[in-house]
């Protein structure tokens, strides 16, 4: 199997889709630190939880992740046909670890 579990931080705003099968998904793309170099992967959220994230995070939270790794091919360019592999994560679980202070008091 490949799991995963880390701290990520998430760079971009969620993004809510709907499937042909009217499921909700929530796809973002989010940071995962390292010593040399930071790597850019894409989260992706199925169903209750895809909703809890949409209200909940924003640009520059750091969320700890549990879900499952796979890589996706994907043409980089019209002009090169040189093929690049997407990393996503499927995400089964979400916990907060370090959240803006700003939008949540927005809420409250």
């Amino acid at each position: 199997m490949n799991s995963i579990g880390s701290i990520v931080k998430i760079v971009e705003n969620p993004c809510r889709k709907i499937s042909s099968e009217n499921n909700i998904t929530v796809e973002f793309r989010a940071e995962i630190p390292q010593i040399r170099s930071k790597a850019i992967v894409k989260l992706i959220f199925w169903g209750k939880l895809a909703g809890d994230v949409i209200n909940y995070y924003k640009i520059n939270d750091y969320i700890m992740i549990e879900g499952y790794l796979f890589s996706q091919s994907k043409e980089a360019s019209n002009l090169i046909k040189k093929e690049s592999k997407e990393v996503q994560i499927i995400v089964l679980k979400v916990y907060p670890f370090l959240l803006n202070v700003d939008h949540l008091n927005k809420k409250i």
